[in-house]
């Protein structure tokens, strides 16, 4: 399946369901009365020769969280911000150098909730016009794109497990290339991936 911009902002129009870090992991008991932090992540589409591609960082192998993972520019929403698409604008032009002027906000996915306490709405965005790509020193180890219809093809995922606070967890996984794509990430790309094709 190849998606196009049409599609896309279609898919995006209609209802989807929340995604959360426990998807595969019924088992797992939250905290009653549990707060969430808003977070804003995007996902920029940039159009290559005739192909859409998504753009993605690798974190630094020295940060404290998720050292060396693949993820979406974006943060939490911070006072300044006037909402969570904000937030996610403002993180990529501090995180990969992409201006917000540059980006056509086609939709967002619902919000995602984390094993970290946020509450993360993706940001489904066009890049309209070429920039120069700058990773943020010391939180972004490396920018890298992969074909759209790579990650929105649910053929490419798989479901693997590991130990987290001693006990098994479940995770989503599309792997490209030299690229480990898990966790939240793939959980919300599998999201997308399900919103399209309904």
């Amino acid at each position: 399946m190849t998606p196009d911009l049409d599609r896309l902002r279609s898919a995006l129009g209609r209802p989807g369901r929340p995604s959360s870090d426990f998807d595969l992991n019924p088992e797992t008991v939250l905290p009653a009365g549990r707060k969430l932090r808003p977070a804003g992540v995007l996902a920029p589409i940039v159009q290559k020769r005739d192909t859409l591609h998504l753009l993605l960082t690798k974190r630094s192998s020295a940060l404290k969280h998720h050292p060396g993972q693949i993820a979406f520019p974006g943060g939490k929403q911070d006072e300044g911000d006037t909402d969570v698409t904000a937030a996610a604008l403002r993180e990529a032009h501090e995180e990969i150098g992409l201006p917000p002027q540059n980006v056509d906000i086609l939709g967002s996915l619902p919000a995602h909730e984390t094993v970290t306490g946020f509450t993360v709405t993706p940001v489904i965005g066009l890049v309209t016009s070429s920039f120069d790509i700058v990773p943020e020193p010391g939180e972004v180890d490396e920018v890298f794109s992969v074909p759209l219809s790579h990650v929105l093809n649910e053929d490419n995922y798989l479901v693997q497990s590991r130990r987290w606070r001693g006990h098994m967890r479940s995770y989503f996984a599309v792997p490209y290339g030299p690229y480990y794509i898990w966790g939240a990430t793939a959980r919300m790309l599998r999201a997308w991936t399900d919103q399209i094709s309904q």
